[in-house]
């Protein structure tokens, strides 16, 4: 049986109100009220779908299992008012609601909306400063979905490693100071004091950096290579700052800071990243082994260039010239050792790759070769590339029209896929329904829909040669737009399964994880 609609009453008042609001000239102002009202209505409604309340209710008229009543549904009015709900979405456990006016002055018979009126509606209440404080901290601190990503030890182990870090960098501070007596930097107290105390602020620096960065969570598992390599330029970068203290010397604390930063955000990657790296190449239990010798030659091959750099620098060669030249060595040899590593997993630039090369030949790329073809310089402070996956509907979606005439494409799919020509990229947004393999699937497609745009587009000459940031530079007509999206859902139907066995087959490890999606969800 079809849901039946659901109207909310409303006093005699407020019902007046209302009428007198959609007959008079609607104004910024009574616009902002309206919305207003509207929001805490549904919030009401929200509320009334307890679960102990939804079991007394007749079978035909049980709300869906979130609990939401049936008004969420874009085929609806937006209770009663002149706004039209287009779709409902939630991003833990925060819902959002999207509203437009229709154009009730247009001739054309395809429903149109009146410019500027698709917004978002919050359904929850403000966060608390001090819930926002610490879900800020907790991102930095903390494992993305802890608790429930760690076993229990984890929080003692961490409490007890917090303490030790604690009066370890206490204890730095005496430390550094008898150092610079010991060196003859000054006999004066308070002078060592000055000198140790802006030692340990530009020591100080580098970890605060160091933390800043952490931030990057799971793409140290799944971006390893471009972080890898981002932070050894990073590296770089820090020692150049430093070579420049000579020439600003009264420069030095601000200059130190800044390439101590650089430095110690370039150790962070180069730690974080060097389990996984060395767990790709063990073929068993050796993962200790395998990291102590890879750490051991990395010992060795520092020692040796710091001696070749001894008996460099009796030579008085020029600083500039040496630096340059080894610099190049470094960067060269950083590209090299991270294009080396092979990775068995598929996260978004290797699963670009792959399907890309499946779309083009048949044939899915092996380890080797879909490694090789890893693009590498795209660093965690870019913004997302072509495809964004999981991202918020307002930046997918600039008009509700496209999604209300694409919706019914993926009426029967997890997941919704189109392209916003303002930003030149394909969006796959997600339904709460999803799974890891619909995740996977809506990945597949946003590929295969960039690939006919740029074939259709490339075949009426209406393609831009140029790109910017390396992103399409179109904007199909909606016609266009809904011709492409038809042909790449019978693509995907017939070829997604194909393309899942050929990866299989060449070792491919697939998981929605290691795409690392945003956590938005569609509800409808």
């Amino acid at each position: 049986m079809p849901p039946l609609p659901m109207k909310l009453k409303q006093s005699s008042a407020s019902a007046s109100s209302t009428n007198q609001s959609l007959t008079t000239t609607a104004t910024s102002a009574q616009e902002a009220r309206l919305l207003v009202r509207e929001t805490l209505r549904i919030s009401a409604t929200l509320a009334s779908f307890a679960p102990s309340q939804s079991q007394a209710l007749p079978l035909d008229a049980q709300p869906p299992k979130q609990h939401l009543p049936q008004l969420l549904h874009h085929d609806q009015d937006f209770v009663g008012s002149s706004f039209r709900l287009i779709c409902c979405e939630e991003i833990d456990g925060r819902r959002w609601n999207y509203v437009a006016e229709p154009d009730s002055s247009s001739s054309s018979s395809a429903t149109t909306f009146k410019k500027g009126s698709f917004r978002a509606l919050s359904l929850h209440s403000p966060q608390p400063p001090l819930d926002g404080l610490m879900s800020f901290v907790r991102s930095y601190v903390v494992p993305e979905g802890f608790p429930d990503s760690v076993i229990p030890s984890y929080v003692p182990y961490m409490t007890w490693r917090a303490l030790k870090h604690f009066f370890g960098g206490a204890m730095g501070v005496f430390t550094t100071q008898t150092l610079l007596n010991s060196v003859g930097v000054s006999r004066n107290t308070s002078a060592s004091g000055a000198v140790a105390i802006n030692w340990i602020l530009k020591d100080g620096a580098g970890r605060v950096g160091k933390m800043l960065f952490a931030r990057q969570g799971k793409k140290f598992d799944y971006d390893l290579k471009q972080l890898r390599f981002a932070g050894d330029l990073l590296m770089e970068l820090g020692a150049g700052i430093e070579l420049a203290t000579a020439a600003v010397p009264h420069l030095f604390l601000p200059l130190a800071c800044a390439a101590n930063v650089a430095k110690n955000v370039g150790a962070v990657t180069s730690t974080s990243t060097r389990t996984p790296i060395y767990k790709a190449f063990a073929k068993g239990e050796n993962i200790g082994d395998v990291t102590a010798k890879g750490e051991c030659v990395g010992n060795i091959a520092d020692l040796l260039g710091t001696g070749l750099s001894i008996l460099i620098s009796k030579r008085n060669p020029s600083l500039i010239n040496t630096f340059a030249l080894l610099s190049c060595g470094y960067v060269l040899s950083s590209y090299q050792e991270v294009k080396s590593v092979v990775l068995h997993t598929l996260n978004r630039a290797r699963f670009g790759v792959a399907v890309d090369a499946f779309l083009k030949t048949g044939r899915v790329p092996s380890l080797l070769e879909g490694n090789l073809k890893e693009n590498v310089f795209n660093f965690p402070w870019v913004k997302d590339g072509p495809i964004v996956l999981g991202q918020r509907f307002k930046d997918a979606f600039q008009e509700p029209s496209v999604y209300l005439a694409i919706e019914p494409f993926f009426e029967k799919e997890k997941y919704v896929v189109t392209y916003n020509p303002s930003k030149g990229k394909v969006y796959a947004l997600f339904k709460d329904q999803a799974k890891s393999d619909d995740i996977l699937k809506a990945a597949y497609h946003a590929q295969v829909l960039l690939h006919f745009m740029q074939l259709s587009y490339n075949s009426q000459h209406l393609y831009q040669k140029d790109k910017k940031d390396e992103f399409l530079n179109f904007e199909p007509t909606a016609k266009d737009l809904e011709a492409c999206i038809v042909e790449s859902c019978n693509m995907v139907s017939t070829s997604y399964g194909i393309f899942k066995s050929k990866a299989k087959e060449q070792g491919w490890m697939m998981s929605e994880a290691h795409l690392n999606p945003g956590r938005a969800r569609l509800i409808k």
